[in-house]
This record gives structure tokens, C-alpha cells and sequence, in this order.
């Protein structure tokens, strides 16, 4: 599946076409995707890469030491590598080539928005994994 951030100069290739997604409802995340949460995936990273676009790319890191990639050119959130895992992280907004997607898990729970009315399905954690394993099995098991 090949796609590209807003403007298109960071295009991008992932060698998946099944995505199970997790929404972030902590206030980092809210702000920086600008809603009731963020919605991600996580891939291998081997099945990852830019075709082009990485010199338009900037960071932000999180106190938590999470990585937070957007496009210089439009803003919008882009993949980035998810810490010191073999994992790239990838904004569920930017899975448009196709595919199934399915929800199967809510973090940080605990601090969600007063306003936040959405119906949350699937695994909860009230914070953020510690160990980002457990969350990571979850998003990369196969259903039998």
C-alpha cells in the first residue's frame, strides 16, 4: 500500500494491507492531532519506507520519549519510528490506499476529554503501556 502525507511530498510504502488501530485520548495527543484523540497503527518497520518526502520531515519528542513526525510543507502527522523498537508508528488519517481497519484498543483512558463521547471497544488501558510490548502483540496479532 503506497500513500503520502497532506501535500503529497512525503509518500510513503507500507507491505500490509490489514491494520488493526488504537486511539490515544491523552492531552499530547489531542493536541497534536487537534481532536478527541490520536488513531495509529504500528508496522514493522521492515515493512516500511519513504519513497520520498524524509528532508520535509521534522520532530517534536514527548517527555514520555515518544516521537512525534509531521511534514514541514503541510503540517500533518506523518510515520515515525516508534522509540527504540524495530516499529514505525503511522497516523491512521494517512491509511487511505486500501485495506481493512479495525479498532481493538483505547490508551490512557484515564486522562480523555470531558467531551470525549465516543464509544470505546476493544482493549483499554486508563495510561499508556509501560511496556509498549503488550500494546504492540495486540496491534500486530493475526486473528485465526
Amino acid at each position: 500500500m503506497r500513500d503520502h502525507c497532506l501535500c503529497g511530498q512525503g509518500e510513503f510504502e507500507i507491505n500490509e494491507s490489514d491494520f488493526k488501530l488504537y486511539y490515544c485520548h491523552c492531552s499530547l495527543c489531542r493536541r497534536q492531532a487537534g481532536a478527541s484523540s490520536n488513531t495509529a497503527t504500528i508496522v514493522a518497520a521492515e515493512t516500511f519506507r519513504w519513497f520520498h518526502g524524509i528532508e520535509h520531515v521534522s520532530s517534536w519528542v514527548k517527555e514520555s520519549g515518544l516521537r512525534s513526525d509531521f511534514s514541514l510543507s503541510c503540517g500533518s502527522p506523518v510515520p515515525d519510528p516508534l522509540r527504540s523498537t524495530p516499529y514505525i508508528r503511522v497516523p491512521a488519517g494517512l491509511l487511505e490506499g486500501g485495506g481493512h481497519l479495525e479498532v481493538v484498543a483505547h490508551s490512557c483512558t484515564s486522562s480523555k476529554a470531558s467531551w470525549d463521547s465516543i464509544f470505546m471497544h476493544g482493549t483499554c488501558y486508563k495510561e499508556l503501556p509501560p511496556d509498549l510490548s503488550e500494546l504492540i502483540a495486540l496491534l500486530r496479532s493475526v486473528d485465526a
